[in-house]
């Protein structure tokens, strides 16, 4: 993959041993490729107006039409600096919110796994997005010098920071990070997305508050993976020098290569050492950074970073030095069962988060914790007709960056690579994504999620089902779904125009036409304008609320 982006004509397949239904549509190019949108200001009432596509040359990087960034964003102070770019404080010109830059010299991405890294990154932080313990992608722009990643600003610096001058912290707090940080890796496995570089370097505090949230950053190294499934490393004709290798494998695509690989080298998983690891590595990483939280020391030491491979092959922990004889046995409990040398005895996410010592109510529950896809699933389920035809309408016209990582999850369900997901299917692909639920309970989230009735899930029907509500914020978005019902382009849904869109669906009853118009026609004039149809998309949706009240 030379790029993120083939031919804006092409349109994005799945690989050819599945099939997916003439109805799916994809905006973008082959799923070696990437369209990357820019963030859009807040939103007005008024009514858009269609944009014609820009002439500007592609892209090297992203395939994107060249974009000066800094005709939306002012820019500010440097916040960081590492091998490939520097990081700014940027200023929205129009909304003056303020956010991080990640400006990435181009002429400094000569390779394709450079390439791969960041158009890789972009994909999975749109995978993850609205996660309250993830930093936010607002956008990606390229110019003619630079790759520009605009994200939410954490103004609190990082974890790694508060820990050198707080020494070690309290239990209690420790706690409070060690819930947060696990969370994120529960909520990454999850979704299919292995970190693979969780350090205390790559957290950062929302703000400067003692109890800020603490938010993950950098994916470069994050890779999609399937359940169950282990990576192999190709590590033939490195010899001793396993350090060497590591630097190709532990690459991050913006920090000081060395610096990063000795930063890396403490929460490196003795089973990525050997050369073959899965999702726990990431579970043993978050121990690593837990053992140092309670102690202010790495677990696993060394004068250079093949001393400190060979003691993580060891696998010997220290709990005799102090504080280690004042902190509590339960505390040192879930310590060992992160850090266990087995990665199959391991302690999952989900059952980290169980733990007494990480628990708020400090005790366990069986009550298995809601998995992304599961609740949004659920808030599909509760919302009316119009929404999920025109959440449909949305999905459609996603870009492939927005995407690729539901894709990924979609193909994991559907074994029999039909193009549809059956109640079987689905009743066997949840557990696999850390979920439990009642053959009843799935039956229920097959029926909301099948918008056709058809009596299986197709893939935009998954998509529609699964993907985070803020894509709705959008104003374009929204405009392309109000003008998918409003056919005559009056400005105006009429009665007929939202029966002959449903009936497509087989729901335009006159019972469900009826309820949709009393419930979004607040003017009581019989009809829906844009803006009733904006705000019934948007009600019901708390985090919407938030980040609007936030601005």
């Amino acid at each position: 993959m030379g790029n993120c982006s083939g031919s804006s004509s092409a349109e994005t397949q799945l690989p050819s041993d599945t099939t997916i239904p003439s109805t799916a549509r994809y905006d973008g190019p082959a799923h070696n490729g990437v369209k990357i949108l820019p963030p859009t200001p807040k939103p007005s009432s008024q009514t858009p107006s269609s944009k014609s596509q820009s002439d500007a040359p592609l892209g090297r990087i992203l395939g994107r039409p060249i974009e000066d960034v800094r005709s939306t964003y002012t820019f500010g102070r440097e916040l960081g600096r590492g091998q490939f770019g520097v990081t700014y404080l940027v200023t929205h010109k129009q909304t003056g919110e303020k956010f991080a830059c990640k400006s990435i010299a181009t002429r400094k991405l000569v390779n394709r796994d450079d390439i791969e890294d960041i158009c890789r990154e972009v994909q999975i932080m749109h995978h993850l997005t609205g996660h309250r313990n993830i930093v936010e992608l607002k956008g990606a722009y390229e110019d003619r010098h630079s790759v520009n990643l605009v994200m939410e600003l954490c103004a609190g610096g990082e974890l790694f920071d508060r820990i050198i001058t707080k020494g070690h912290y309290s239990e209690r707090a420790a706690a409070g990070l060690c819930r947060q940080i696990v969370t994120v890796v529960h909520s990454c496995h999850s979704m299919g997305v292995m970190h693979r570089d969780l350090k205390p370097e790559n957290f950062l505090f929302l703000s400067k508050d003692e109890d800020s949230p603490l938010k993950a950053t950098d994916f470069g190294l994050s890779v999609f993976f399937k359940p169950g499934e282990r990576v192999s490393l190709n590590l033939s004709g490195c010899g001793f020098a396993v350090s060497v290798c590591l630097v190709a494998e532990q690459r991050s695509a913006y920090g000081d290569v060395f610096k990063d690989l000795v930063g890396s080298a403490y929460y490196v998983a003795p089973e990525v050492l050997r050369r073959n690891y899965g999702a726990e590595a990431d579970i043993w990483s978050a121990g690593v950074i837990l053992y140092i939280l309670l102690s202010g020391v790495p677990p696993f030491w060394g004068e250079n970073e093949q001393g400190i491979f060979d003691a993580i092959l060891r696998g010997h922990l220290d709990f005799s030095s102090d504080p280690w004889p004042s902190i509590s046995s339960s505390a040192k409990d879930l310590v060992k069962k992160m850090l266990r040398a087995d990665h199959n005895e391991r302690l999952s996410a989900a059952e980290v988060l169980n733990h007494p010592w990480v628990r708020v109510d400090g005790d366990a529950s069986d009550k298995p914790l809601d998995i992304a896809v599961l609740t949004r699933m659920k808030q599909f389920r509760a919302m009316n007709k119009l929404k999920k035809v025109a959440l449909k309408v949305i999905a459609e016209n996603l870009s492939e960056e927005e995407i690729i990582g539901l894709k990924e999850m979609f193909k994991s369900m559907d074994t029999d690579n039909s193009g549809t997901i059956t109640f079987e299917e689905l009743k066997a692909g949840l557990p696999k994504l850390g979920t439990k639920l009642s053959e009843s309970e799935v039956k229920q989230l097959m029926e909301a999620a099948d918008v056709d009735g058809n009596g299986t899930i197709d893939y935009i029907e998954f998509i529609t089902a699964t993907m985070h509500m803020n894509r709705i914020e959008r104003e374009d978005h929204l405009y392309k779904a109000f003008e998918y019902f409003d056919e005559d382009k009056s400005g105006y849904i009429t009665m007929e125009e939202l029966e002959n869109a449903l009936k497509q669906y087989n729901m335009g009853d006159e019972k469900t036409i009826k309820e949709i118009i009393a419930e979004v026609d607040t003017d009581n004039d019989g009809r829906i304008n844009y803006d009733e149809f904006a705000t019934m998309m948007r009600k019901g949706n708390p985090e919407l609320v938030t980040n609007r009240r936030r601005k």
